[in-house]
């Protein structure tokens, strides 16, 4: 199902973490394509500064924006955020779980770095799409549930275990979510795992004060989520100024054959593999 029938004027779009990087680039291109939008972020004092900058692209200025204050690690809090969307609105016809945080935590340190990161990485996309799943479904409309995962729940780089778990589960739950939808008689809705590469978002101003050449801005990283939503992709794997899709493609399958080629956990990363590694990337 191509995207176009769901972005476009008079839809409506839910985005989460939406105060800034990839989410407020998500809420202003869906409001530059005619929908109306809600903003959902934990920090509501950022959230009510870029209000006006999404109103501003809304076909009705800010009757097209709702701001809502979230924490979506707190299910009630969704819930809240459900209700107050459809009493708003109406109607939803894009949910993007993009919520999260990147606190460091290794594999045995690091407790409440973990609970706080599964919390709003993990937890918050479950609580998004048990919220909404249902009702989106009676509306009997096609529709998207977009979740933002990474490539770090995919290959699972030494560093950040923690953050690579939550998304490792983002992953899981949006591919048994697309199977479930796909086999649920009538239904219009379907879900895609938005997998960015590296992107200058508000989690790597903290490391970064200015934009390395190898980021992508947030907007890059919507352009090409927005293209790939119409082309019917569900993993939107997205290249940055450092890796293009060749090297992505290559590092996963990778990943991957750690496991059938009974290879040590994360060769890529293991001293005995590295000559190897370095051929296989080498080879066309």
């Amino acid at each position: 199902m191509s995207a176009k029938h769901v972005l476009k004027p008079g839809k409506v779009a839910v985005v989460t973490g939406a105060a800034s990087g990839i989410g407020l680039a998500a809420a202003k291109a869906f409001a530059g394509l005619g929908m109306k939008v809600c903003l959902a972020d934990l920090n509501s004092d950022e959230l009510h500064h870029v209000a006006p900058e999404v109103a501003k692209l809304c076909a009705n200025g800010f009757e097209d924006v709702l701001v809502q204050t979230v924490d979506v690690s707190v299910y009630s809090h969704v819930e809240e955020l459900r209700d107050a969307v459809y009493g708003s609105f109406g109607r939803v016809d894009v949910l993007m779980n993009n919520a999260g945080i990147g606190l460091r935590a290794g594999s045995w340190n690091g407790y409440n770095a973990w609970q706080q990161v599964i919390g709003v990485n993990l937890w918050g996309v479950i609580n998004g799409v048990q919220a909404f799943t249902d009702t989106m479904l009676s509306q009997n409309s096609h529709g998207l549930i977009i979740n933002t995962g990474s490539k770090q729940g995919i290959t699972s780089p030494p560093g950040n275990t923690a953050y690579n778990v939550s998304k490792a589960g983002v992953k899981a739950l949006t591919e048994g979510l697309a199977h479930s939808l796909r086999n649920y008689e009538g239904a219009k809705l379907t879900a895609h795992l938005l997998i960015p590469g590296f992107v200058y978002s508000g989690m790597m101003k903290n490391h970064f004060p200015e934009k390395p050449p190898g980021a992508w801005t947030p907007e890059q990283t919507i352009e090409f989520m927005i293209e790939r939503l119409n082309a019917g992709d569900f993993y939107i794997l997205c290249p940055d100024n450092e890796v293009d899709r060749h090297t992505d493609v290559k590092r996963i399958k990778w990943a991957a054959e750690d496991i059938t080629a009974n290879r040590p956990a994360l060769s890529r990363w293991h001293p005995d593999y590295a000559d190897a590694f370095r051929d296989y990337m080498d080879t066309p």
